[in-house]
């Protein structure tokens, strides 16, 4: 299969780089095509909600994903884990975290029907809590890289994205097991509430409830207390 990267679309601004992605591959972009943007002004999160980034300071980019495997979203979470460093854990589903605040998120569109998802991440390389408005500067930061940095850590990122995507699903759940920002904390869903407790091999967040059942969330949003 075609290394990720190729053919590459940057767009100086943009209103989301998943919009391009699903564009091109809905006209048969290849696996592996990259859009990225310096600047976006509707970048989307997960629930609808926007995903903000200064200019010139993140990597914004989604690829085009044919045949997409099981766990991308958790793969591509790993991924940017990888270049984050080892401290860097995954908050089931999406997110990726450093000392507990959000440095990364990632975005998975899918038409299973016709053989392709568009992954979408976007990555505070050289953010600051001065970047960010004032209701986020407690809960998201960036990885303290310098802002000349981001094509190398983009070239860093297709290159650890390319491996995981590649590896066998067990190597995938070991990797999620050691790095799961939720397990033993207090999680709350909007069925429930719970202490987490793992990743099973679906790649289903793993709750144990207040009554003591274990309770196993496939989809979703999780929200630590």
């Amino acid at each position: 299969m075609a290394a990720l990267g190729r053919p590459r679309v940057h767009l100086r601004r943009t209103g989301s780089t998943n919009d391009r992605a699903r564009e091109l591959a809905t006209a048969g972009a290849p696996h592996g095509t990259l859009v990225t943007a310096g600047e976006q002004t509707a970048g989307r999160g997960r629930q609808g909600r926007t995903w903000i980034a200064p200019p010139g300071k993140a990597l914004l980019l989604s690829l085009v994903i044919r045949t997409p495997r099981a766990l991308l979203s958790l793969r591509t979470g790993l991924a940017v884990a990888d270049i984050a460093g080892p401290g860097a854990q995954i908050k089931w589903p999406n997110d990726v975290l450093l000392e507990g605040r959000k440095v990364a998120g990632v975005l998975v569109e899918a038409r299973p029907q016709e053989g392709w998802a568009v992954l979408g991440i976007g990555v505070n390389l050289s953010v600051e809590a001065l970047d960010l408005p004032v209701e986020l500067r407690g809960t998201a930061a960036g990885l303290g890289r310098p802002a000349h940095e981001l094509d190398s850590a983009l070239a860093e990122l297709l290159i650890a994205l390319d491996q995981r995507l590649a590896e066998p699903v067990e190597e995938t759940l070991e990797a999620l097991r050691t790095r799961d920002a939720l397990v033993a904390q207090r999680v709350t869903w909007s069925d429930g509430s719970g202490i987490g407790s793992g990743i099973d091999e679906r790649g289903a967040l793993l709750v144990r409830t207040t009554a003591g059942g274990i309770v196993a969330l496939e989809s979703g949003e999780v929200h630590l207390v």
